[in-house]
Parts: C-alpha cells; structure tokens; sequence
C-alpha cells in the first residue's frame, strides 16, 4: 500500500509540474543506416528566436563507430561540427528563425555502414514571472517547496534519460564486437577445416604414389 501511494505521488507531481510549467518541446528521435560515402541532413523548423535545440547522437554499428557530422544555421553557417566522432550529446540557443540542418557524412568508410541513432528536439522554455516589490522594481517570483521538488524530479529524469542512452548505446556497440568476432571466428574455423582436408588429400596423393608401380613388357 506505501508503494502504491509513493507512485501515486509521484505521477500526480509529474502532472502537476506538466502545468506549472508548460514549457513546449518538440523532439524527434530516429535510427537511421548511413551507406558509405553517403551524406545525410535531417531538418528542424525553429519559429521562435531563443529556442534551446538539443542534439545527441551515437554510432550504434559500423566500422570503428564514428561518424562527421555538421549542425548548419538558417543563415549557412556552421553551428557545431565533427569528424569521426563516436557520439555527442550538445545543447545551443538557436536565435535565428528558420530551418536548422543536421547532416551526418560516412565519406570515410569505403564499404561500411553506419546505424546512427540521433535526436533532436527543441525547447521553448516558458519565460520568469516577476512581481513588484516596495519600490516598484520587478523582481523573480521565488519558486515554493513543492515546485523546487518537481524541478529536482525533472532534473533527475533528464540525467536518468542520459544514462539509458549511454548504456544503450554500450550494449549495441558491445554486440555489434561480438557479432564481428563470432563471424571471424567462423570463417576462420572454416577456412582452417578446408585447409585440413586439403592437407589430408594430398599426402594420400601423394603417399599413394610411392606405392603405384607402373607396368611395362620386358
């Protein structure tokens, strides 16, 4: 029965926190195989100067898992770039309106593919209220208890999110190893059963040879 009350109280603070503070955020999370030598740009539409834009990624197979990427804005310029790069997780105010591209690049690989997994999203964070005080200045509304409490809450699920991607991302590079190693070890197990007969066979061949005597008139 506590446990049943203590997650009762905390979807309803989860709720509660959703409408205190009403900051709208747009995010979009993708998997997406870049082919080598192949160029990919993923957009975002920002209609609001100010915007915080948070962009991670993580080479999840391929190759050495790493990748170049390149964040350009409205006006052509480049926000942040990299090259061969394993994975990032950045956060930048976007204060241009317009479309903002993120492109990734496997121009090193000559025959890998790289499985990317990317997120973008796009905050709009809703802005400080403020009150008069005794000389008519305004200050910042101090935040109460229960308020601090859900920010604390929203923190912490933010950093738990974090976790579940790096882990994740570990545990599909981990098997991505030990698919690689597992085909190695195959071909090369294969390879070194042929070699054996072919060994087998040829001092059979051979060892035949020295026994077969040729027939001829006297």
């Amino acid at each position: 029965m506590a446990h049943r009350t203590s997650l009762l109280s905390i979807v309803l603070g989860l709720f509660l926190a959703y409408f205190m503070f009403p900051s709208v955020v747009d995010a979009t999370a993708l998997t997406y195989n870049i082919a080598a030598n192949e160029k990919a740009c993923f957009y975002i539409l920002n209609n609001k100067p100010g915007s915080k834009v948070g962009f991670y990624y993580a080479v999840q197979q391929g190759g050495s898992f790493d990748i170049d990427f390149d964040v350009v804005g409205p006006n052509g310029e480049s926000i942040l770039s990299g090259q061969q790069e394993k994975q990032g997780d950045y956060v930048f105010t976007a204060n241009q309106f317009g479309e903002y591209s993120f492109c990734f690049s496997n121009d090193i690989s000559t025959f890998a593919d790289k499985l990317v997994d990317f997120e973008i999203s796009i905050e709009n964070d809703p802005r400080p209220q403020f009150t008069k005080d005794a000389n008519g200045k305004d200050q910042p509304e101090t935040l109460t208890e229960m308020e601090e409490s859900l920010l604390r809450i929203s923190g912490s699920i933010t950093n738990i999110a974090r976790t579940q991607k790096y882990f994740r991302t570990r545990e599909n590079r981990n098997f991505a190893t030990v698919h690689s190693t597992y085909t190695r070890i195959f071909w090369f197990a294969s390879l070194e059963s042929l070699a054996i007969i072919s060994m087998a066979c040829l001092q059979v061949f051979v060892i035949k040879s020295f026994f077969s005597t040729k027939r001829g008139g006297v």
